[in-house]
């Protein structure tokens, strides 16, 4: 798989088509595939904390999610084919478990969330699905137990809906307790959408990379820092990076 590099970041250059078929075939081979997501936040923090960047770098798929992310690596001459949002790769890979007959475990979110994530997808493809579903909130000294747990459970798929960068990190920290999970994947917010809680833009807005900016309308207060800031911060990064190459 071709890699590219965009300020301290690894990114695989695939299509969604192309990263859905490693997955299956990781998934039927009995292989583990660690998979991470980045978005201009993500590789903006990744600067500063060195175990986020640890455990990104080190993971074993690694997707652009986030239109800024393929305008930068245009921007750098390192172009990436195309977007593959989480959420996106997440319902996909819903629809394929369903089709090849795979176990899902749901792991984040509020109780009533995740609950009301599994209930849809129970109801929208089978229970045979599920194995098993637990909400976010938890001890540092839990970690161990709830991975155990996990591992216990059957799930050849796992998502994990926390924030950054406790989920990169509870991934990188527990992938021996993971090991017979075939395929480990963050999805930060996605349950919320599933669930209802949270609108996802339009498409237009999805591909003319305005999605962040349909987020921050539904929660500027608790968002302004992550999508104002930490955009503006990506977008000075990636100015400096391009000036510096040339």
């Amino acid at each position: 798989m071709q890699k590219i590099n965009i300020l301290n970041t690894s990114i695989h250059n695939l299509s969604m088509q192309e990263t859905l078929e490693i997955v299956d075939n990781s998934i039927s081979q009995g292989k583990q595939l660690h998979h991470v997501v980045v978005n201009a936040g993500k590789i903006v923090a990744m600067q500063k904390d060195l175990q986020l960047r640890k455990s990104v770098n080190e993971s074993d798929l690694i997707n652009a999610d986030g239109q800024a992310v393929v305008w930068a690596s245009k921007v750098l001459g390192k172009p990436l084919k195309e977007r593959v949002a989480g959420i996106d790769l997440m319902e996909n890979l819903v629809k394929l478990a369903h089709q090849k007959n795979y176990k899902i475990f749901f792991f984040g979110a509020q109780e009533e969330v995740v609950k009301k994530v599994v209930d849809t997808y129970t109801n929208q493809f089978s229970p045979n699905i599920i194995a098993g579903y637990r909400n976010g909130y938890f001890k540092k000294n839990d970690e161990q137990s709830i991975a155990q747990e996990i591992g216990k459970s059957g799930a050849n798929i796992l998502f994990v809906a926390i924030s950054s960068p406790t989920k990169e990190n509870f991934l990188y920290e527990n992938k021996a307790l993971l090991q017979k999970i075939n395929f480990v994947m963050g999805v930060g917010g996605s349950f919320d959408v599933i669930a209802g809680k949270v609108k996802r833009a339009p498409l237009w807005m999805q591909k003319s990379g305005l999605e962040w900016f349909f987020r921050f309308s539904q929660e500027p207060k608790r968002m302004w820092k992550r999508y104002l800031v930490g955009n503006s911060k990506f977008v000075r990064l990636v100015i400096r990076e391009a000036l510096f190459k040339n």
